[in-house]
């Protein structure tokens, strides 16, 4: 089994090898979804790959999103059936080959308000959903919608206002946890020999002439910075394209941000068996079952701010709760929010003021010789976006280089899934973990939970919970240190776990138990473990005094507070 451990030796070995001078076929620049994918294709394509994030992996977008791999009902009816299509193409292949453990089935209610007119018009759209879902060689791999009386739907969604509904049509689409799929991309594109490496910045593009031959990165880390020669750079910064492209004084590609906020609030909350989507004056809001949370979401506003910390304002969280309300027999409150995030869309710029009428396409150009830009899109198409920025890459590079192979190849922890998942009764009585635990690990590491039961195998005391919420072992934070590259204590409660967003205290009470086990495998003394704790509690602060001000100016500039980038 391939699995690709991102050890700190394994990094120091990827920056030793892309600054060694030899020159590699493809530099990916960019550890987001689209930039980990696009590593992952070229490599298994059979060329030589490197990938650096300024970051960690899937520290901007790609952490941030509605954790929903979907269609988008709303796109067909702005008419754009092309990206629904390829949306749910995708959202098969995920489901049922590419990364079982990781994206799973899950039910949305539209609920009806209008009598006569909406059930048709809404039905209509679902079934053609449904339909589009179901062509292709896989098939769709979810339950078919269906048609529910107002009685029928309160009996689904018990808290729902019996005024807000006439009825309800429910369907199936997927969700993910982002961020693991994320990095579980670049494990897998390091098993089949792609150099990654995070905290590595691009700082500048190397040229002959007019054609970019690589790259000079700075190890974030220690300072120090290393040439990349490379035959081809794909650059997949997201909302930092335009940053990206100046490094190359080129600008053939325009973004604009737009920003998306979160709020997860207890399970028990709000009665319902189901997710709920509803329509908004500008968009659609989800209630989206996340374990013992419902994630409630999304806005969509223009962002031109500090890009590395959007942050979430009073007004977001009103709007949010506001929107939910009114669809709610017991009302949301601030009291009853756990978490909350924000993230940023990198949406292709055109003429309309409105981010949310703004294009979900992605577009591929080449601004300079020797440099492809890919932007756009949406998390679900992540691999067509990888496919088409490797493909134009290829056009730069001599000999007969296959095509893309990335639909067969499933992600670290997938292969075997279903029939590991068919003996989690064996594993819990193997490891003396309960069934539930091991159910959370298997969906978290698919076919290689037996690397962190194997840790706790070897050291008992792994199996306590951390502090902040017991729905994580202390196991994974060592795992996520020795396996899955995390540097930091953000990385291990923000990404690997999502302690930050799933716990009241944002995983501000296990900061100090994150930094010790930590320390052991990044080399970290007691103060250095001391000052990355207290560092992870400061941003929390902050975080929380941002969320508390008006407007995005107030927050951000509040949110510029911490000292280190997260």
């Amino acid at each position: 089994m391939r699995t690709g451990e991102l050890s700190p030796d394994a990094r120091t070995r990827a920056l030793r090898g892309l600054g060694s001078g030899e020159e590699i076929d493809v530099l990916v620049v960019g550890g987001g979804v689209v930039g980990a994918g696009a590593a992952l294709d070229a490599a298994t394509r059979g060329l030589s790959v490197g990938l650096v994030e300024a970051r960690d992996w899937a520290a901007g977008t790609s952490s941030r999103a509605s954790k929903l791999i979907h269609g988008g009902l709303r796109y067909l009816e702005m008419l754009d059936f092309g990206l629904v299509h390829e949306a749910l193409r995708e959202r098969g292949l995920m489901v049922q080959r590419l990364a079982p453990h990781l994206v799973r089935p899950v039910p949305f209610l539209y609920p009806l308000s209008h009598r006569v007119w909406e059930r048709p018009y809404v039905g209509a759209g679902v079934l053609l959903y449904d339909t589009m879902s179901a062509s292709g060689r896989l098939s769709r791999g979810l339950p078919h919608h269906r048609h529910l009386t107002k009685k029928r739907a309160l009996r689904v969604a018990p808290g729902l206002s019996p005024d807000s509904l006439v009825g309800a049509v429910q369907y199936w689409d997927a969700q993910v946890d982002d961020a693991r799929h994320t990095m579980s991309l670049v494990r897998t594109a390091a098993s089949y020999g792609a150099q990654v490496a995070n905290r590595a910045e691009v700082v500048g593009y190397l040229r002959d002439g007019e054609r970019v031959t690589g790259a000079v990165v700075l190890d974030r880390e220690s300072g120090t910075e290393i040439e990349v020669r490379a035959r081809q750079v794909i650059s997949a910064t997201g909302v930092w394209t335009d940053e990206t492209q100046a490094l190359a004084e080129a600008s053939s590609v325009r973004v604009r941000a737009s920003k998306g906020v979160h709020l997860l609030v207890p399970r028990d909350r709000i009665d319902s068996t189901s997710g709920l989507i509803l329509r908004t004056e500008k968009s659609v809001l989800f209630v989206i079952p996340w374990g013992r949370h419902w994630i409630v979401g999304t806005t969509d506003t223009d962002w031109d701010l500090d890009k590395e910390h959007p942050t979430a304002t009073a007004a977001d969280i009103d709007y949010l709760l506001d929107h939910a309300n009114r669809v709610l027999a017991d009302p949301l409150t601030k009291d009853d929010i756990e978490g909350v995030y924000a993230g940023l869309r990198p949406l292709l710029s055109g003429a309309t003021d409105e981010t949310a009428k703004l294009s979900r396409e992605h577009l591929v150009g080449a601004p300079v010789p020797g440099l492809v830009v890919i932007a756009g899109g949406k998390y679900t198409t992540y691999r067509v976006m990888a496919k088409d920025a490797v493909d134009e890459a290829v056009r730069g590079l001599d000999g007969d280089v296959p095509g893309s192979v990335t639909e067969d190849v499933p992600l670290a922890g997938a292969d075997g899934f279903r029939a590991m998942w068919n003996r989690r009764g064996a594993l819990a009585r193997e490891s003396g973990l309960p069934v539930r635990r091991v159910e959370q690990l298997l969906r978290r590491y698919g076919t290689l939970v037996d690397q962190v039961l194997a840790l706790v195998a070897e050291d008992p005391s792994l199996a306590e919970p951390l502090p902040s919420s017991d729905a994580y072992m202390r196991a994974e934070v060592v795992y996520a240190a020795t396996h899955e590259g995390a540097r930091d204590v953000q990385d291990v409660l923000a990404r690997r776990t999502r302690v930050s967003i799933e716990s009241r205290d944002r995983g501000s009470d296990s900061a100090e138990i994150t930094a010790a086990l930590l320390s052991p495998v990044l080399g970290w003394d007691a103060d250095r473990a001391a000052r990355e704790a207290a560092l992870y509690v400061e941003q929390v602060g902050v975080e929380r005094r941002a969320q508390e001000l008006p407007d995005d100016r107030a927050a951000a500039d509040a949110r510029l507070g911490t000292q280190k980038i997260a």
